[in-house]
């Protein structure tokens, strides 16, 4: 037996070895990261680049081969400024993400302009409907209509947000200021008839797509998901948070504490579905940069470096306080000679994935998709 000793304890080892390493690589697959490709099928009308040395790429395709498994795509109710995000151009969106095999969240803003905590205007189409309970039969028959029109295209999304940043209350008539007073009974029976229209959607067509709330910064989350929850909250399966350094209290410690947190309270899986983090301060193009000057946070250089770095450690404090997945918000959001509202070209390209400076070529961020958090 001595004389064998040697090579079982080899094959010992190896087995160890190889057991290790098939449990972290079933961690990492437990795990989103993705981008929200919102902009993409308008950035390639307008002609927009996006290469990899040197050599034009196909962003889904692209974003899929560097390990992305997840894409986010926004969802206008009527827009008349825009002919994207549309149902009509989500459609287009989700196949592309579906023929990369990458999962899909759809997130209805339940407005027909950007939504945010400062913005959540109603469509023009349910403006002037004061009763909570109609209102809130339009938003169930709106929400299972989407869904009942995907499905039978085969094009159902994985999981769905009830609304975007919904800090402040929905489907108002005017803006209202996100610390403003919040008529919590008529908001959550609002946010209860879009959780119902998926919850009925998926008993009549035997599915399974899975609902998610978003609230803007951790520092906010905590109060909302108590005050909603205190409103007779329904039944939901996300808790969905964005994280941008210069608008959070919070930094990342603070964070993963926020995180732990609301999965201890709540017993929910947790997201962050909205980030991102400047590789420039330059402004490339004639659209003002978003995340310009004091966008940066403590340790974490503008630069493409300090991008790759944010990311990393960002989603290592999310894995570490027990949440599931980061989304970057429009990494392929381009310089390009499309228009919006607010200037000519991209008001983001100094914080996407393709260096607006090199002829959109891919940066070192994207490593962030394939890093092992699990070593």
């Amino acid at each position: 037996m001595p004389k064998y000793q040697n090579y079982l304890l080899s094959l010992l080892a190896t087995g160890l070895l190889f057991s290790c390493e098939a449990v972290s690589q079933k961690k990492q697959n437990q795990i989103y990261l993705g981008a929200d490709l919102s902009y993409v099928n308008e950035l390639e009308a307008c002609g927009a680049k996006f290469t990899h040395n040197g050599k034009s790429v196909e962003p889904y395709d692209f974003f899929a081969s560097q390990g992305a498994n997840i894409t986010r795509l926004r969802l206008w109710h009527n827009p008349s400024w825009t002919n994207y995000s549309t149902l009509a151009d989500v459609k287009k969106s989700i196949a592309k993400s579906k023929a990369k095999n990458m999962p899909v969240l759809l997130d209805f803003h339940y407005s027909d302009n950007w939504a945010d905590p400062a913005h959540q205007i109603i469509p023009s189409a349910w403006s002037g409907i004061t009763d909570t309970e109609i209102l809130g039969d339009s938003l169930y028959l709106y929400t299972k209509a989407v869904l009942t029109d995907l499905n039978k295209e085969n094009l159902l999304p994985e999981f769905v947000q009830i609304g975007n940043e919904t800090n402040s209350e929905i489907l108002m008539e005017k803006e209202t200021s996100e610390n403003g007073p919040t008529n919590w009974p008529r908001n959550i029976t609002l946010f209860n008839k879009g959780l119902k229209a998926v919850d009925d959607f998926n008993k009549a067509n035997n599915t399974t797509v899975q609902t998610m709330l978003h609230v803007a910064q951790p520092d906010e989350a905590l109060d909302w998901f108590e005050n909603a929850t205190k409103n007779n909250l329904q039944s939901y399966d996300w808790i969905g948070l964005s994280y941008y350094p210069n608008w959070s209290k919070f930094d990342l410690p603070e964070l993963e504490k926020t995180i732990s947190t609301l999965k201890n309270t709540y017993n929910k899986q947790v997201m962050v579905v909205e980030t991102g983090y400047p590789y420039s301060t330059k402004n490339f193009d004639g659209a003002n940069n978003v995340l310009g000057n004091g966008s940066d946070l403590n340790g974490y250089p503008v630069s493409p470096e300090g991008q790759l770095s944010f990311m990393i450690d960002l989603t290592s404090s999310v894995i570490k306080a027990g949440g599931e997945g980061v989304i970057y918000w429009e990494a392929a959001w381009v310089t390009s000679g499309c228009k919006t509202q607010w200037g000519t070209g991209s008001h983001w390209e100094n914080a996407a994935f393709f260096d607006a400076g090199n002829n959109n070529e891919t940066l070192p961020v994207f490593q962030f998709f394939g890093h092992n958090y699990f070593k």
